[in-house]
């Protein structure tokens, strides 16, 4: 028996080896050298030599500071106000462009709100790099929950004996066979302000009352936009996994649990989740990994615009990187970027594990 194991061991670890080496070439080894970059000045074109910076390009992108602005007062000691009557504070740059301050050397206002009659203000060594953390992770945060419960909907759906059920399934799954770039213009022209589909579409539901509106070049509705579309476009690839969950399970749970009286909510909850578990862990975490991966929409779409509201990190790992020729810039925003998602993932592996 011991031998038969070995024997066995042996040639699982030779079918394995192909697949390792794949992995150790194409991911282990670049990330590797990826931080090996980080930690450099490399550009792509430059007759400088390289040279060894340490965290200098962590520093650059993650640095964060909060000052409080006290409003500017009037002689009498008032508090001095414009027009509208809002207070007048002192630039952000009389301090971050003031030799007094050293530490705020470079960083340029993010956000900021009010505290009393001060403001407190949030600067940023790289407010582009922030917005686009921040919007990665409210993709992440948005798509990921919203794209697996509608692909459970339709699996569930579509999971019946009905004449016909294939034709659905292939119409809800073509989509994800369509490429993302092709997907892409279609949606840019469905989104268009001057006379796109979606506008058209809600002028004749309200009657003209609804007023046409350019979704990808307002800031506030830009990234919702790319959202509902990459929605669409890979909820047929995950129904087919749940769909393949689904028919793992077996009939005779269905059948005890109609036996028992079970109504359709108590049979789901205790007979079809549970029997899910596995495939829901799965789905988040290949949902999670493609939300992260955000790249082409933005490229076709927006281009990272309008004013920063659909930067991502892909797109500014690639920008810097090629566009700007900063290959330590990028390379440190993929450094990032992949300590970002093994940390959720491992998150989500430890929220959703068996608990004894």
């Amino acid at each position: 028996m011991a031998s038969r194991l070995t024997t066995s061991n042996r040639a699982g670890w030779g079918f394995a080896l192909p697949g390792f080496g794949l992995i150790a070439l194409f991911i282990i080894l670049p990330f590797f050298f990826a931080f090996a970059l980080s930690l450099t000045n490399q550009r792509l074109v430059s007759p400088n030599p390289t040279e060894y910076v340490g965290l200098q390009n962590y520093g650059d992108l993650l640095g964060l500071a909060v000052i409080e602005l006290e409003p500017e007062r009037l002689d009498d000691g008032s508090i001095d106000r414009d027009a509208d009557g809002n207070a007048r504070y002192p630039r952000v740059r009389s301090i971050t462009r003031s030799d007094d301050f050293p530490q705020y050397s470079g960083m340029r206002e993010w956000f900021r709100w009010q505290s009393g009659d001060n403001a407190r203000v949030v600067i940023a060594s790289d407010v582009v790099f922030m917005k686009a953390l921040v919007n990665t992770l409210t993709f992440v945060a948005v798509v990921a929950p919203v794209q697996a419960a509608l692909a459970l909907v339709l699996a569930l759906l579509i999971n019946q004996k009905l004449r016909g059920i294939n034709v659905f399934r292939t119409i809800y799954f073509m989509p994800v066979v369509v490429s993302i770039v092709v997907v892409s213009l279609l949606w840019r022209f469905i989104y268009d302000g001057n006379d796109g589909l979606l506008n058209n579409l809600l002028a004749g539901l309200t009657f003209g009352a609804f007023e046409g509106r350019d979704w990808l070049g307002d800031p506030s509705t830009a990234l919702g936009a790319i959202m509902a579309m990459s929605i669409w476009q890979a909820v047929g690839f995950h129904m087919v996994i749940w769909l393949a969950g689904l028919q793992t399970i077996s009939p005779t749970l269905y059948e005890a649990a109609e036996i028992e009286g079970a109504g359709r909510w108590q049979t789901f909850r205790y007979v079809t989740w549970p029997g899910l578990r596995n495939t829901a862990v799965l789905i988040l975490i290949v949902i999670t990994m493609q939300a992260f991966a955000l790249f082409a929409q933005i490229d076709v779409m927006t281009n990272g615009g309008p004013l920063d509201s659909t930067q991502t990190l892909v797109f500014q790992a690639v920008e810097r990187g090629y566009g700007r020729q900063d290959i330590s810039g990028g390379a440190t925003i993929s450094v990032i970027l992949f300590v970002l998602v093994l940390t959720i993932s491992l998150i989500q592996r430890w929220l959703t594990r068996e608990k004894a």
